[in-house]
Order: C-alpha cells, then sequence, then structure tokens
C-alpha cells in the first residue's frame, strides 16, 4: 500500500468512527431522556442518530464495495478499530431501543 492508499484509508476509517461515535452518544442520550420519561425527545434522539450512522455505514460500504471489486483493502488498525466502533453503535441502538420500550411500558403500567 501507497502513502496515498494509506492515507486514503485513514481518512475513511476517521469518517466511519466520528459518524458511528456521534450515533452512538446519541443513542445513549436517547436511553437517559427515557429514563426521565422524555420519550418524544428519545425517540428524536435516535432518528437523528440514525441519520448520522448512515455516513460511517456508507463510508464503510465503500470500502466493502472496493473489497468485493477485487480492490483488496489491507486493514490497518485504524480500520479495525473503526469497523469495532461501527459494530459497537450497531449494539447500543439495538440495546436503546429495547430500553426505552421497558420505560414506556413502565409509565403505562403505572398509569393503570
Amino acid at each position: 500500500m501507497d502513502e496515498k492508499e494509506f492515507e486514503k484509508l485513514g481518512e475513511i476509517s476517521f469518517q466511519i468512527i466520528a459518524n458511528v461515535g456521534a450515533a452512538k452518544s446519541l443513542y445513549i442520550q436517547a436511553i437517559q431522556e427515557a429514563k426521565e420519561g422524555r420519550f418524544d425527545e428519545a425517540d428524536k434522539l435516535i432518528e437523528e442518530g440514525d441519520k448520522i450512522y448512515v455516513g460511517g455505514h456508507h463510508a464503510h460500504h465503500e470500502l466493502v464495495t472496493k473489497e468485493a471489486g477485487g480492490e483488496p483493502v489491507i486493514p490497518i488498525l485504524l480500520l479495525v478499530h473503526a469497523e469495532d466502533q461501527l459494530m459497537a453503535a450497531e449494539t447500543v441502538k439495538i440495546l436503546a431501543l429495547e430500553i426505552i420500550e421497558l420505560h414506556k411500558r413502565l409509565v403505562k403500567e403505572s398509569e393503570k
């Protein structure tokens, strides 16, 4: 891998990390809002996180498409970290949705 390719891979990795990191923070913030009973705000934060997450997903997709087209992507530690963050953000979102739903149920049950 030449220096130009290395720099490009680093840029894409940072793009993934920045987007999915911001999305993950919004998902966690959504949980905090749900804990306080602010479900509309929690839902908005999930939606906002999803919009930001897409930026990281598209950057990652660019690499997958490149490799599928026969151009191998030589992994660097930064890319491995980016992919780890991508998967962590997905996991946090899934858990956030479940936790928010549980908080909604608790409120409904307490209102009965």
